[in-house]
């Protein structure tokens, strides 16, 4: 079982749901990458979602566009995220990361090149948001052959065939996006979302993490009562963006703390 599929079966094991926080690598520096990375753990993170800059990330909001803006000012690439992994590996070895991106710059390298390196540096997941289920089957077996996750994205708008494609291919925990825009938007539907749960279990029986519209503990609250994982992103780059650098991570992990409590409060 991977760290991903223990720390679910730990969580349940005591009636808790996950905290995966987002963070762009290299952003607002790559030096405060892997000192974020330990701060989002200190502050309650169960498993870590990091972002690997990107000239055009369609799935983004402003917010996080800017922080792959910051990051690709400093030159940070795939191989520099995997070897921020890799340092962050040194002093942690039990936190899963998960490498959300997309899809042009593990084709540079090649499939079978990047699962290599992920898997040496430490990476346990994969969610490449422009690789669609039923064309990249080769890239999942890359992945599945050394032990890293593929984790895929369901929407309101996918279909039941989809799901069933999912089914087959992921591992580790789907990714629901809770809303028909991209990260960070205002107009979350809770009761939808609580609708979808439960049809999506039907079909993949993985656990499910519920991202793309949770701004606040009251919001996370509420979509912990439902999901097995709540994902935030958008306001903790918010977060990174606004504080003065030697506030910074101070500030990301009290805000993440309010989280954590919110989601374990019962």
């Amino acid at each position: 079982m991977s760290r991903i599929g223990k720390t679910f079966e730990a969580l349940k094991a005591h009636d808790k749901k996950a905290l995966i926080p987002f963070i762009t690598a290299g952003d607002p520096e790559p030096a405060l990458t892997v000192p974020l990375m330990h701060a989002l753990v200190e502050a309650g993170a169960d498993i870590i979602e990091l972002g690997v800059p990107f000239s055009d990330p369609m799935a983004d909001g402003p917010t996080i566009q800017r922080a792959s803006e910051r990051a690709l000012q400093h030159g940070t690439g795939l191989r520099d995220v995997c070897a921020m992994v890799a340092e962050f590996r040194k002093t942690d070895t039990a936190t899963p990361v998960v490498l959300m991106g997309y899809a042009n710059p593990i084709e540079c390298l090649g499939y079978e090149a990047f699962a290599a390196l992920a898997a040496s540096s430490g990476v346990d997941g994969v969610l490449t948001v422009d690789y669609p289920p039923e064309e990249c089957g080769d890239f999942v077996e890359q992945l599945s052959r050394r032990g890293i996750d593929p984790i895929f994205l369901l929407s309101p708008t996918t279909p039941d065939a989809r799901f069933e494609r999912v089914a087959q291919l992921a591992r580790g925990f789907v990714y629901y996006v809770s809303l028909k825009g991209v990260t960070g938007a205002a107009n979350l539907d809770l009761t939808e979302v609580a609708q979808k749960i439960p049809r999506i279990k039907a079909h993949c029986g993985l656990p499910v993490g519920v991202g793309f519209g949770i701004r606040d503990a009251a919001t996370a609250k509420a979509v912990a009562a439902f999901a097995d994982a709540v994902v935030i992103g958008s306001r903790i780059v918010q977060e990174i963006e606004n504080s003065p650098r030697d506030a910074l991570l101070a500030n990301v992990a009290a805000f993440v703390k309010t989280i954590r409590v919110a989601i374990d409060e019962k």
